[in-house]
């Protein structure tokens, strides 16, 4: 079996108590998604990328920077204009460790976040390029796994996906190289939990 991802403390964080609360807000994953893949933006500029109210969004970036997962880019930023950055580059998350209820928030949070990405890509199909058109899926499969085995279809999965380049800190992408996204969820079946075993 492969060894899960491990955080790098240079460049990643491992939520607690006080950073999980800060993620709970739907709106906030999804701001800091966004400053990862697309770089430094002002908060007007992510209200107009998520489609959501400049003030909210303002109000929701100086949250983030006061737990630490966004900062100010003075190289790019001005006595008008605050432009904002991702801290760190992925955030590790273990439910082990979290309040219960604040753990389904910000899990309900990220998968907001994931539907009204994939409603957005699904809405843009019509305007990709050829070469695109087919490129992506929305698949869905059920198994009949136990832990153990779930555990390590997760291992196998995340391996595949990190022998591929990264978004960000790469620069032998070849021509026509683009972000794309990957979101994986596995979880037991909803309405499943209590199920016995044949």
């Amino acid at each position: 079996m492969s060894r899960p991802l491990e955080p790098d403390p240079r460049r990643d964080v491992v939520l607690d108590a006080t950073t999980l609360k800060a993620l709970t807000h739907p709106l906030r994953p999804r701001i800091l998604s966004a400053l990862r893949l697309h770089g430094p933006s002002t908060a007007s500029r992510l209200a107009e990328h998520l489609g959501v109210n400049t003030g909210a969004t303002s109000y929701h970036v100086r949250q983030l920077a006061e737990a630490g997962f966004v900062v100010e880019d003075p190289e790019l930023g001005n006595a008008r204009d605050r432009w904002w950055r991702a801290a760190h580059a992925r955030t590790f998350f273990d439910t082990h460790d979290a309040d219960q209820e604040m753990s389904a928030a910000y899990l309900s949070a990220l998968a907001a976040g994931y539907a009204d990405n994939a409603q957005r890509a699904i809405a843009e199909i019509a305007t990709l390029p050829a070469e695109w058109e087919d490129a992506g899926t929305f698949s869905n499969w059920t198994r009949r796994l136990t832990p153990e085995e779930t555990s390590e279809l997760i291992h196998e999965l995340t391996e595949t996906v990190r022998r591929y380049r990264p978004h960000q800190g790469t620069d032998d992408a070849p021509e026509g190289a683009r972000p794309v996204s990957v979101n994986l969820e596995v979880f037991l079946a909803p309405g499943m939990g209590d199920e016995s075993s044949p």
